[in-house]
């Protein structure tokens, strides 16, 4: 679908075919992926971008697909892009999907979208994607998976008084709080990213900053431990040991199955490990005290 018939879609006056779900993007100088990923919610009632004081064409592109755009500015705290949209510019419709500038639907994922929202006793939805790394798909390794789909009133993302961490705008690691049943769409979303790997190993050093904060933070407030994953109970809770990282490794490369992805498979399991890796020794820094 081109960007003048998607756009005649969204405005057209009877809503009630439309999915009754609001994508809201989160974005920053997006001009290169935004397009993308638009042209492909023909389906959803309404689309929200979120721009972070972009100087590309990203408004532009948002303003042609005829989305509703909503300026952010972070002052370095509480609430981050996200819960300061459900909180101050909130969407339309009972259901939110957030999804990346670089995550792509298809018509699979919309189909399985529309019975998941029709059923009364879910309030929430993990779903799946398919990584792309090095130009090619990721098929095994550890699945990625994030609960970006909800019931609008129903859930805001984990609350962390950061003050001034990183310069991550956007909740990237913290998840929703669902109050209420939550399922699963099995159906991936395509995750392109296609920014090259200096821009991979650049996003990954400032995740590596935030992680080593965010432990600090656990170790402090026992309490905060509440509202974790198991998956996140396991990962802060072996973050320091020195074996972690190549624990990693081994269960996504070899355990998971990433072999059979090849070499974009042992590189990924490579550079993730790295990222541990560094994310250990930023907790050794801050705890000895070293600049």
């Amino acid at each position: 679908m081109d960007v003048l018939r998607l756009r005649q879609h969204l405005e057209m006056p009877d809503k009630a075919v439309f999915l009754p779900v609001t994508v809201a993007v989160p974005v920053k100088n997006e001009e290169a992926n935004l397009c993308a990923c638009l042209e492909r919610l023909g389906r959803f009632a309404e689309i929200v971008v979120i721009d972070s004081g972009s100087t590309d064409r990203t408004r532009e592109i948002a303003e042609s697909f005829g989305a509703r755009i909503v300026d952010f500015h972070w002052d370095g705290k509480y609430p981050k892009k996200r819960n300061w949209f459900l909180l101050n510019a909130p969407p339309t419709q009972p259901w939110v999907l957030f999804l990346d500038a670089d995550e792509l639907v298809d018509e699979a994922f919309c189909d399985a979208l529309t019975m998941a929202v029709e059923d009364e006793s879910i309030d929430g939805y993990w779903l799946a994607y398919t990584n792309y790394f090095l130009g090619h798909p990721l098929r095994h390794g550890l699945a990625q998976r994030k609960l970006a789909l909800f019931r609008v009133g129903k859930a805001l993302f984990e609350t962390i008084e950061e003050d001034g961490w990183s310069r991550l705008d956007m909740e990237v690691h913290e998840h929703p709080i669902v109050e209420g049943a939550v399922g699963r769409i099995s159906v991936p979303i395509d995750h392109r990213d296609d920014r090259g790997l200096a821009r991979f190993l650049e996003r990954h050093l400032d995740y590596a900053r935030w992680e080593a904060m965010r432990y600090a933070e656990l170790k402090s407030r026992p309490d905060a431990w509440r509202h974790l994953t198991g998956r996140q109970r396991f990962k802060y809770r072996h973050l320091i040991k020195w074996w972690y990282p190549g624990f990693y490794f081994l269960f996504t490369y070899i355990v998971k199955l990433g072999l059979l992805d090849g070499g974009a498979g042992y590189h990924y399991a490579a550079y993730k490990a790295w990222y541990f890796r560094t994310i250990r020794l930023l907790i050794t820094e801050q705890a000895s005290g070293s600049p």
